[in-house]
């Protein structure tokens, strides 16, 4: 199990980028023959996601819940005149939820599938850091040893001597699902402002 170790000291710093917007501009640097990733914590875990995919990072707020939606949409935020569904990443990669706390918040991811752009949210316990993880250091998902399903994961980076569990993440978007929530979802909003 790959687990986060690092200062008081680095945390605020991406604390305090994340609050301040400061933390897009620094993460678009490329170096040649590296992927970038943003890590994040899910239960003390440590997990990347293609930073390509990275639009911003946004402070936890609560969002609203839909009726009938899966246990792992932890609901819908408004950003910026946009519903965008939110992802609860440990509940979708078959852990139990955790209550947020002062470093919990939304990584807002965008998904391109069959010519068609997706946003959402990705719930997680923090933000880690923005890795450069070399091509030759990834190795293919694990056939066993995992505790999350193996088609969930891209592949293993490894990172200063531990392994970072890098995610497929639309395999984890679950984007028919999501489709049909945003549907009831905007259901739910038209039929409130009529009533309201």
């Amino acid at each position: 199990m790959a687990t986060v170790n690092q200062s008081d000291h680095q945390v605020n710093q991406i604390d305090r980028m994340v609050k301040n917007d400061e933390l897009m501009p620094v993460l678009h640097k490329e170096q040649a023959g590296q992927s970038k990733y943003l890590t994040f914590l899910v239960h003390d875990t440590v997990y990347g996601i293609d930073l390509d995919h990275v639009k911003e990072i946004i402070e936890y707020d609560v969002p609203t819940q839909v009726p009938l939606a899966p246990p792992f949409v932890r609901g819908v935020f408004n950003l910026r005149g946009s519903v965008l569904p939110v992802i609860d990443l440990a509940v979708r990669l078959g852990k139990r939820a955790q209550p947020p706390d002062k470093r919990s918040c939304f990584i807002l991811v965008e998904i391109k599938d069959e010519g068609e752009t997706f946003e959402c949210g990705f719930y997680v316990d923090a933000v880690d850091a923005v890795s450069q993880i070399p091509n030759s250091a990834i190795e293919p998902p694990p056939t066993f040893g995992v505790d999350i399903r193996s088609d969930f994961i891209s592949g293993m980076g490894k990172r200063d001597d531990q392994f970072v569990i890098l995610l497929d993440i639309e395999r984890v978007a679950a984007l028919e699902e999501l489709s049909e929530i945003m549907k009831t979802s905007a259901g739910v909003q038209q039929e409130g402002s009529e009533n309201g």
